[in-house]
């Protein structure tokens, strides 16, 4: 199953049972139903009713980006998976607050020894990150002590101001450098790359998490509040680093992206057209990589493992085992 991205504009519309994409640039294109797991759209498309029924009735949600690749919203089918049981033992964790730290500590520490392993990838390499491993090591062993989510969210940002100072020495180019983590709007080429990036994740993960009977307008670590949603932001801080920030370093790195893929807007760059081709080509190629899964003794890819994720998150709720989030080897 794949994931439709549409970047020019134009008209999206229901053939008998096929999807027709029609733009000026290159006419009519035939999209196949059964191989379509999403759809992000990133231009101006004119859709229909009978187009949204369509989708609705194949569970393919849409997903909607503004001009600066940022997220805006979703076209979420009602044909899904959730049921009343789940929907009841997850606001019940959500609302007992020992139930609801446990969850979000497994959140951060999750995230926080895959960002330590994918730095001693790279110390194993030859890049000086050693400091770096040891310090979010240190980190990721009191997240565990603490009494509340902002403290445990305290100490997640600790953690990540030392990931994003590490990845400097990862990076070839200077131009490329971070400098420092900065957002609405970035400023520089990294920052950009890390918030198109992290889009790209938030969206990947909710269409994940409505294959299963999780509603994901009920966080943890993100409270549930106004936002829409708010389970996809914590399941996807266990995934950047595997697969957003894998993403960068290697476009980065193999000279793949320069300079010239990125615009000037009002206050800072973003990607522009060439630039987010080039970023979703290989975000894709990490999200389809397999890997050999210890459990199913067979291999899964990384967008499998995110669903995966979800179940087991599940599992912790209605079953009441032990959630332990999914650690890089």
């Amino acid at each position: 199953m794949n994931t439709v991205y549409i970047f020019k504009n134009g008209l999206l519309k229901r053939k008998d049972n096929t999807l027709v994409l029609e733009t000026l640039e290159q006419g009519k294109k035939y999209i196949p139903i059964e191989n379509i797991s999403e759809i992000k759209i990133f231009s101006e498309i004119d859709l229909n009713k009978r187009l949204l029924e369509f989708l609705s009735s194949n569970n393919i949600p849409v997903h909607f980006f503004n001009r600066y690749g940022h997220f805006s919203g979703s076209f979420i089918p009602n044909q899904r998976n959730s049921n009343g049981c789940a929907i009841i033992k997850q606001a019940e964790y959500y609302l007992k607050p020992e139930k609801r730290l446990f969850i979000a500590k497994q959140f951060v520490s999750g995230a926080a020894k895959n960002m330590k392993q994918y730095l001693a990838y790279y110390k194993k390499r030859g890049c000086e990150t050693a400091a770096e491993v040891e310090g979010i090591a240190y980190l990721t062993e009191n997240i565990q002590r603490q009494e509340n989510i902002q403290k445990v969210m305290s100490v997640e940002a600790h953690i990540r101001k030392i990931y994003y100072s590490a990845l400097d020495k990862i990076v070839k180019y200077d131009e490329f450098k971070l400098l420092k983590r900065e957002r609405q709007p970035p400023t520089n080429y990294m920052n950009t790359m890390i918030s198109y990036g992290n889009s790209m994740m938030y969206s990947t993960t909710l269409t994940e998490i409505l294959k299963t009977s999780m509603d994901p307008r009920i966080g943890y670590l993100h409270a549930s509040n106004f936002r829409r949603y708010s389970l996809n932001l914590d399941i996807a801080e266990i995934f950047k680093p595997i697969i957003v920030d894998r993403t960068i370093i290697s476009l980065v790195n193999r000279n793949q992206i320069k300079p010239g893929d990125f615009k000037g807007v009002q206050g800072g760059i973003h990607l522009n057209d060439s630039g987010k081709k080039k970023f979703i080509k290989e975000y894709e190629n990490h999200l389809n990589t397999t890997i050999q899964h210890k459990k199913l003794k067979r291999k899964v890819s990384y967008k499998r493992l995110i669903r995966l994720e979800v179940y087991k998150l599940l599992k912790h709720i209605v079953e009441d085992a032990d959630y332990i989030p999914y650690e890089m080897s």
